[in-house]
């Protein structure tokens, strides 16, 4: 073995501590390259780019935890959006984590478009330098399950770049999946290679590429694991009666509890399942409910608590009626469950609860054993906070829609939204937490305008963004559309708007109701009614938002808005693109759709 001596900068060299460190790695990089045998070290070092792409934060979120887990194992983690990211970048790297959210229609995060279909162009070069493993989030629940993660993965495959652990895709529940890759892919990473010495921890800080991400750290004391008992003060209808809706007003006490938010973000509360229904799954299964089990994050507890506050049990998944088909040995059930059977297990499932599966197909001896572990955990709701922390200090504010259907011949619902319409009353305590949306807020240009479409209860944010403008004295314009089935009876906050709009600070009101005539209008007729009006308001440097139904809503939106910059601007189909890609890009084009 051949030693090599490495210098090192003496003490009474003008250096302060962290220059000397600096220097001292990278000679003893610099040196250790020229042995012509170096030993593996003990702990391998690398650097390793941590890419996110995000929606709502939950990426962004997990990606710092995996910063903090590389940087315990004595890796050098680089922390960076995919908002603003180049595929050189990329290319430049010899190792990257991705966590990658899908969003609306199994698309891109908003922002992260560009980065995949620069990543598409053929002619990019080859990635056989990057080693990469990908987490993709999604929710089984849609069609288009972690499709974004999935055809990132692929392409990254397709450019030559080397998985070293498969790709995982995680349903809204991510704590066993996120941890189970980590473990994976830091497993990987300790195994040694032949490589340059890394370079000095201090060339590669962990500093996020680009956001407005100091809010994330400030609300993570609350959590869904450990969230706040916040009491009620305020429940109310917004409907009139004779309405064909009902959406409530659900007001929460926060001060004095350190729980903060800024206008634009989500309220989640964990919500309880329908007594009710509790007690009919108890009785198909012949249990009294006091029989113990194991439920995931909460332990040991009693099975009336487990399908209470644990489970969900009012949707079914492909993975239960899977497992259920296996203990039941229904011909149908088995049938539905083979992978060729797909499109008619999702017809299936669409709208059928645990209480359809254990009554259609019963099992006489199945133990709650076996039931607890078939059924998915029950994750948190989530509501865009229609109220302002300056106007409304101490409190946070939910807009809630309440879903009631009727299917195979039982009534309905919303878990969360019953909750609020049939069991909460002023004073409960309801368990919630924040989760941050840093690409939905107001501009930091006080004088800026804004146009908000937020048709039912899309109004949410916006309401809490004209409260916060108000309160803090911008003098930006503000454009509302908003839009509901009847004036007369789906208004909503009419009583706040009205003053607004009468003493100028809602510059402008549009509102489109579907069924007081007999064509239906929606907000999209409004805008391009406005058209002349709404291209100048975007020439003087106005922001758009848009909240409320991704399926439909925000897509006619967006399709209307490329059909007035064209027609209004006299662009191409072409122009019109970039033009939207340009308000993206310079956080004038922000959704919060879901």
């Amino acid at each position: 073995m051949t030693t090599t001596f490495v210098p090192s900068i003496p003490e009474t060299a003008p250096f302060n501590a962290e220059q000397r460190a600096w220097l001292n790695g990278f000679l003893a990089g610099l040196f250790s390259q020229q042995a012509t045998e170096t030993p593996a070290p003990a702990n391998i070092s690398r650097r390793v780019a941590v890419l996110y792409a995000s929606q709502s934060g939950t990426a962004e979120g997990l990606a710092r935890k995996l910063a903090k887990e590389l940087k315990a194992a004595g890796h050098t983690p680089a922390l960076s959006t995919l908002v603003g990211y180049t595929p050189a970048a990329l290319a430049a790297e010899e190792h990257a984590l991705l966590i990658a959210s899908t969003y609306g229609d199994g698309e891109a995060p908003e922002g992260v478009q560009p980065f995949y279909e620069q990543l598409c162009v053929e002619h990019f070069p080859k990635l056989e330098k990057l080693s990469y493993s990908l987490l993709a989030l999604g929710d089984s629940h849609y069609e288009h399950f972690c499709r974004f993660g999935k055809d990132l993965d692929a392409k990254l495959k397709a450019l030559g770049a080397n998985c070293i652990h498969p790709r995982v895709d995680s349903d809204v529940d991510t704590g066993e999946t996120f941890a189970g890759w980590v473990s994976g892919v830091l497993e990987h990473l300790a195994k040694p290679v032949q490589r340059k010495a890394p370079l000095p921890a201090s060339v590669a800080p962990l500093t996020p590429h680009a956001s407005n991400s100091t809010s994330v750290a400030s609300k993570a004391a609350f959590t869904r694991d450990n969230p706040l008992l916040a009491p009620v003060v305020d429940r109310r209808d917004l409907n009139i009666a004779g309405s064909t809706k009902a959406t409530i007003h659900l007001a929460l006490r926060i001060n004095g509890t350190g729980l903060t938010y800024e206008a634009g973000d989500a309220c989640g509360v964990l919500p309880k399942n329908a007594e009710n229904l509790v007690a009919e799954i108890l009785q198909a299964i012949h249990c009294n409910g006091n029989e113990a089990v194991n439920c995931e994050k909460a332990g040991a507890t009693t099975l009336h608590d487990a399908l209470m506050r644990h489970l969900q049990i009012t949707r079914l998944t492909r993975k239960t009626v899977g497992n259920y088909a296996s203990r039941s040995q229904s011909a149908m059930l088995l049938e539905l469950a083979r992978p060729e059977r797909r499109e008619q297990l999702e017809s299936y499932i669409y709208d059928r609860g645990l209480i359809d599966l254990l009554l259609e197909h019963p099992v006489t001896d199945l133990e709650p054993a076996e039931l607890v572990p078939m059924l998915p955990r029950l994750t948190p709701r989530l509501y865009s906070i229609s109220s302002s922390p300056s106007a409304h200090a101490g409190e946070v504010h939910a807009t809630v829609g309440v879903i009631r259907y009727t299917s195979h011949n039982r009534e309905r619902g919303g878990v969360c939204s019953t909750m609020f319409a049939d069991r909460v009353k002023v004073s409960d305590e309801l368990p919630i937490f924040i989760q941050p949306n840093i690409k939905f807020k107001i501009p930091k240009d006080a004088a800026q305008s804004m146009i908000m479409i937020g048709p039912g209860t899309g109004i949410a944010p916006f309401r809490g963004f004209l409260h916060e403008r108000l309160a803090l004295g911008h003098k930006g314009k503000n454009w509302l559309f908003f839009g509901e089935r009847s004036s007369r009876t789906d208004f909503l906050y009419q009583g706040e708007l009205d003053p607004m709009l009468k003493d100028g600070h809602l510059t402008r009101l549009d509102t489109a109701f579907s069924r007081d005539q007999k064509e239906k209008v929606y907000v999209q007729d409004r805008m391009l009614e406005n058209a002349p009006m709404f291209w100048n308001w975007l020439e003087s440097g106005a922001s758009v938002y848009v909240c409320g139904d991704a399926r439909k809503m925000a897509k006619d939106v967006d399709c209307t808005l490329r059909r007035i910059i064209q027609e209004q601007g006299c662009k191409s189909v072409e122009q019109a693109c970039e033009y939207v890609d340009a308000l993206k890009s310079s956080d004038r084009y922000h959704r919060d759709v879901y």
